[in-house]
């Protein structure tokens, strides 16, 4: 979805003084109802702080609170060095036996993409051997991750791999951008999710660095293992999902 700056904020006429509502409180009321009747589209950039501030007739620490109100509640998401965005609308995201990150956002109309934060060999935690079926202590190769959807972060993911099966994936994803174009170039046509969990927690000071969210925004847990065609074990995943920013459907 393009980035816009057509949008614009309620006059500051529109602002009541002397009533007994905070000033920052009718602008997030009015940017709130901007949002809800498409005059803020999702994607779109809000002007500077700077010039909300003289939009509506108030100092920039009042637009800085009315902000991190609405990011806050989803509404809209700063990110340094570009600006403050509009949210999108929830992504719905199937939980099924194919579950595919990339066909699930091309088929929403959004692009895909995904970033390579980490890569390294380990040995397995006792999370990890039960998950992949391996000795605790076993070698595997770790890949944390973030993927998007048109820019805005979606999901952080812990992915876990047995060795030395899949030594190297790391740089197929580098390449690709994608698990499945990764597994694909190592010989893995097609696989499957054996079981899945979901848990619910807030968001800590990292994972809402790497999601661009506020610290203690809701973060919906999902856990799965994958198997192969023929049900060998090889991936165990843990991934963390802003809840505003996806609605997750069971499919089973």
């Amino acid at each position: 979805m393009p980035v816009s700056d057509r949008a614009a904020p309620p006059d500051p006429a529109s602002l009541v003084r002397g009533e007994g509502v905070a000033a920052w409180r009718q602008i997030v009321d009015g940017l709130e109802a901007d949002v809800a009747a498409g005059r803020l589209a999702p994607g779109d950039r809000l002007p500077a702080e700077t010039q909300l501030a003289e939009r509506f007739g108030v100092n920039r620490h009042t637009v800085r609170r009315a902000l991190g109100v609405l990011s806050s509640r989803g509404l809209v998401r700063a990110t340094q060095g570009r600006g403050t965005f509009v949210e999108a609308r929830p992504l719905a995201y199937p939980i099924g036996p194919r579950t595919r990150f990339t066909e699930i956002v091309a088929g929403a109309g959004r692009q895909a993409s995904g970033e390579l934060i980490s890569a390294r060999e380990r040995r397995a935690d006792a999370w990890m051997a039960e998950r992949l079926g391996v000795a605790e202590g076993a070698p595997v190769l770790e890949l944390v991750t973030t993927r998007s959807a048109d820019g805005s972060p979606i999901a952080l993911a812990t992915n876990v791999f047995p060795l030395p099966r899949f030594a190297g994936l790391d740089a197929r994803f580098r390449e690709t951008g994608s698990l499945t174009r990764a597994y694909a170039l190592m010989g893995v046509g097609d696989y499957r999710r054996l079981a899945s969990t979901v848990s619910a927690r807030p968001a800590g000071g990292d994972d809402a660095a790497a999601l661009d969210l506020v610290p203690g925004r809701i973060l919906l847990v999902l856990e799965n293992v994958n198997v192969d065609a023929h049900g060998a074990r090889i991936q165990a995943t843990r991934a963390l999902f802003p809840a505003d920013r996806v609605e997750m459907v069971m499919e089973w």
